[in-house]
């Protein structure tokens, strides 16, 4: 593993308990940065900061709740001190159906969390971040953002939206010493598979030409990279973690 200086860093990831963020905030501990883990999981966040150490905390939090996450960042950043790196992390895969048999309130929630939430967390950490003319900013898209999966309209949409959040605020801060870029990574067999159907799952594996999934700290290391300080004219980008399933 490379080393990558996060010294002195306090990094958020929400959806930190489990899957992709729990990566995310194991590969930032190793590059010595405090992390804050924000997730709705009370027993995964409780055992996600027991496995890391002294150097996570946890913060009990919806990030569908506006107010909410307000609260979370003032908090961490009164308890582990300002916030210079944040990746958006929590998301939900949302069940399989045609579009037309999509069910409202399951539309709803993807959007809700996927979207709304990761406008919520940007929304929130954005002021500091610029009042000191520093950040970094990961937002988690998905593959679906760029080429649309087949019975996830909630779940494509949602990313898609994630995308051009993404580079909307990377041009807006572009003046600043704040990065702001997403990954669209294929699928990473973690627990948002327990939300898919097995033909989806199987949809999925055989459109990457790697012939496997992600493996969840390939996608820490480039994450890692990104909030680094090493990262400091790309903005606005989109990073593909696809095993050649892209064509741009």
């Amino acid at each position: 593993m490379n080393k990558i200086d996060l010294e002195g860093q306090v990094a958020v990831v929400t959806g930190g308990a489990q899957g992709l963020g729990l990566a995310f905030a194991r590969r930032m501990v190793a590059s010595g940065a405090r992390v804050s883990l924000w997730d709705m999981n009370e027993a995964g966040l409780e055992v996600a900061v027991a496995g890391l150490g002294d150097a996570a905390r946890g913060v009990l939090v919806d990030i569908t709740d506006a107010e909410a996450v307000l609260a979370a960042h003032a908090r961490t950043e009164n308890e582990s001190g300002a916030v210079s790196i944040m990746v958006n992390s929590a998301g939900i895969a949302g069940p399989n159906h045609t579009l037309d048999e999509y069910p409202l309130d399951a539309w709803r929630r993807v959007i809700d969390i996927n979207l709304n939430g990761t406008f919520h967390v940007n929304r929130a950490v954005v002021p500091a971040m610029k009042a000191r003319n520093y950040g970094r900013i990961v937002n988690i898209a998905s593959i679906a953002g760029k080429e649309g999966n087949p019975n996830a309209s909630a779940y494509s949409a949602s990313k898609a939206g994630v995308i051009g959040l993404t580079k909307s605020l990377g041009k807006e801060l572009a003046g600043y010493d704040i990065a702001v870029n997403c990954i669209t990574p294929a699928a990473a067999r973690t627990p948002i598979f327990d939300q898919m159907k097995q033909e989806h799952i199987d949809y999925m594996l055989a459109k990457i030409p790697r012939a496997r999934f992600l493996e969840v700290d390939e996608a820490a290391n480039m994450v890692a990279w990104l909030v680094s300080k090493e990262n400091s004219f790309t903005t606005a980008s989109v990073f593909d973690l696809s095993g050649g399933r892209a064509t741009y």
